[in-house]
């Protein structure tokens, strides 16, 4: 049975990629800072852990739990982040560093660990992350997410070469605007709504179950010659221009 954690797990396109996964018949192991809200999203189902992956100690507790319970992970989804929209020169020092922690600090934090249990188990395995559309185009107010989503592309790339040679699959999906709580404040109303969803080549806002669907097929074994990439999944914002009528 392929075993999975799944970081940020309360998240909304976190728990597409639950649901996917478990009707798959993996074995999950989800972590948030959240207990409570991990118990009420998904009750007593699959083991839980409540841990901060934002720091290496934050790390090493989420393993260490791992080994203490006697599984060997071999997959790895990282769906921590946040988003951090406004100018650059009015984003306070604070809001920069939260950005930075949660998209990209916590990307490379989990990835050591996870590679390093993969080592310590002598097995291979696959990570997937968790980018986004603008990292890849530049999109006003978008500053510190960008930098910190480019970073998070950076480390796939970087990461997949090094442990390519030890059959460790890295990639990582690149959406627009998902239908999630995180994007929650930026589709108040119908009115923004229809507006995000212009903004794309193919119109519309994405679903967090798609993107979970690319999610689950990176991560297995239909996967296996795939390394090193992103995947963007934006309706063609980051590529390509539509046709102006």
């Amino acid at each position: 049975m392929k075993k999975v954690l799944i970081t940020g797990a309360t998240g909304g396109l976190a728990q597409a990629l639950a649901e996917n996964l478990t009707k798959n018949n993996w074995q999950l192991v989800l972590v948030s800072r959240n207990s409570e809200k991990l118990q009420e999203i998904y009750g007593d189902k699959h083991i839980q852990i409540t841990a901060d992956c934002s720091s290496f100690p934050g790390v090493k507790q989420i393993f260490d739990e791992i080994v203490e319970r006697n599984i060997t992970i071999d997959s790895l989804a990282h769906c921590v982040g946040n988003i951090r929209l406004g100018s650059l020169h009015r984003t306070s020092e604070a809001d920069f560093f939260d950005c930075m922690s949660a998209n990209l600090f916590s990307a490379l934090f989990t990835l050591s660990g996870f590679v390093d249990h993969l080592k310590k188990a002598a097995i291979h395995g696959s990570a997937v992350f968790v980018s986004s559309a603008a990292a890849s185009i530049g999109i006003s107010n978008h500053e510190v997410i960008s930098a910190a989503k480019g970073g998070l592309e950076a480390l796939v790339r970087s990461s997949a070469a090094s442990y390519a040679a030890s059959n460790i699959r890295i990639n990582a999906v690149s959406p627009g605007i998902l239908d999630t709580p995180a994007s929650a404040n930026l589709l108040t109303s119908d009115l923004m709504r229809e507006i995000a969803a212009k903004q794309y080549p193919i119109k519309g806002i994405g679903s967090p179950e798609e993107v979970a669907d690319l999610m689950a097929w990176l991560l297995s074994e239909k996967a296996q010659r795939v390394t090193g990439q992103v995947w963007s999944i934006d309706g063609g914002f980051s590529s390509i221009r539509p046709l102006v009528k």
